[in-house]
């Protein structure tokens, strides 16, 4: 230990190279700031260690090509502890095949450009289950033993902070028992999530700008509402995951000895999807069952009724679209004992529906009675056609 002791000073301030012994038995690395008197004091002052010398810090990701410095700045982001290397990783690839299922291909894609590419943005991935002992923290834990330093584990509560310092320069930024049901707090993950600039700030120190590059896996037991997501919102990827059928003892010890073989197996893949989107993947690659769940269980009721309405009034007469006005939807909405008011519905209508009442005139609108039966209304007015690929999508 004292041999691999190093000192280095960025700007004014001396640092010292330490290793921080784990429960593991495993040591991390740490840069703590260290002082003069003390180096005075452990070596004498006319025998002082070699101390390298950087202008400031940098933050530029890379694991293939990775460089410690680049001119007289010392890069802050950290080497992936692991040489690749051939081999084979069965407890990997299963592992990645029980969360991914259907979309290994995208999942490992997902992985591989994180590795080859850690600057490119992409999506947020949420697993989500109600169910226990199915691999989703075991997924996180396989990603830091990946990315190391890179990744970070974060709360709920480090969201709704204004200190960011310890987490806003990672590649990763990982959080278990995901539960944020207020907006701002969705938008701020959708935000950071195309974000190329953010501003760093620690406790006691002035903010500034960084360049963001992070990208968040987050985890919840929750499946309807772990975080709100909008019908139109295309920048999150969720995936209901299966409890595990056999439980393998150490699967983590496992995965984390193949992990050279398996960073030489992303250096070398060839990726399965182009670059159709600013978050790499076309949207609707990432469509699943999963993610329908929470839109819809995000949507109002009142627009759920509106749009079961006029899907039973389609299915049942077999329309593709029926024309109706605000009043009408109004009265269907009150019937079925929902508190709603004239602007409410023609704001569903106008910026989650789209429409617009282009047409002035003569009109039949269906009223379903109490006894199911449907009935046609000459209507005259304003009217809007609803067409069936608008309510498809509503109901989902």
């Amino acid at each position: 230990m004292e041999d691999k002791r190093e000192y280095f000073r960025v700007g004014t301030t001396l640092y010292k190279n330490v290793r921080r012994p784990l429960i593991s038995g495993d040591f991390i690395e740490e840069k703590i700031v260290w002082s003069y008197e003390a180096l005075r004091q452990d070596y004498g002052k006319n025998s002082l260690p070699e101390i390298g010398k950087y202008d400031g810090f940098c933050i530029i990701p890379s694991h293939i090509d990775y460089q410690q410095a680049y001119g007289t700045f010392l890069n802050q982001y950290e080497p992936v502890g692991h040489a690749p290397c051939e081999g084979d990783f069965p407890y990997i690839r299963l592992f990645l095949e029980h969360i991914f299922e259907e979309q290994i291909e995208l999942g490992l894609d997902y992985i591989q450009l994180l590795y080859v590419r850690p600057t490119q943005m992409l999506p947020i991935l949420l697993l989500v289950s109600n169910e226990r002992e199915t691999g989703k923290t075991t997924f996180l834990k396989f990603l830091k033993a990946l990315f190391g330093k890179n990744a970070t584990f974060n709360t709920n509560e480090d969201f709704k902070s204004q200190f960011n310092a310890d987490w806003a320069n990672r590649l990763l930024i990982l959080v278990d028992e995901l539960l944020l049901n207020r907006m701002e707090d969705t938008e701020k993950i959708k935000n950071l999530s195309t974000a190329g600039d953010y501003k760093i700030e620690a406790k006691g120190k002035d903010r500034r700008e960084i360049e963001f590059f992070a990208k968040f896996v987050l985890c919840s037991n929750n499946e309807k509402n772990p975080i709100i997501i909008p019908r139109e919102e295309i920048r999150f990827w969720v995936r209901k995951i299966k409890p595990v059928e056999k439980d393998i003892t150490s699967l983590k010890e496992l995965m984390t000895k193949e992990i050279p073989f398996f960073l030489h197996f992303l250096k070398n893949r060839k990726l399965s999807t182009q670059n159709e989107s600013r978050m790499w993947f076309k949207p609707s690659l990432l469509e699943t069952p999963a993610l329908n769940k929470i839109k819809k269980y995000n949507s109002s009721k009142v627009e759920i009724e509106m749009a079961s309405y006029c899907a039973e009034v389609m299915e049942r007469l077999n329309l593709t679209g029926i024309h109706c006005c605000p009043k009408d939807l109004l009265d269907v909405v009150r019937n079925a004992g929902l508190k709603a008011n004239l602007p409410q519905i023609r704001n569903i209508l106008k910026d989650n529906w789209k429409l617009r009442s282009d047409h002035n005139s003569d009109y039949t609108f269906y009223s379903i009675g109490p006894n199911g039966e449907i009935s046609p209304l000459d209507r005259k007015g304003r009217y809007l056609e609803v067409g069936k690929e608008v309510i498809d999508k509503i109901l989902l």
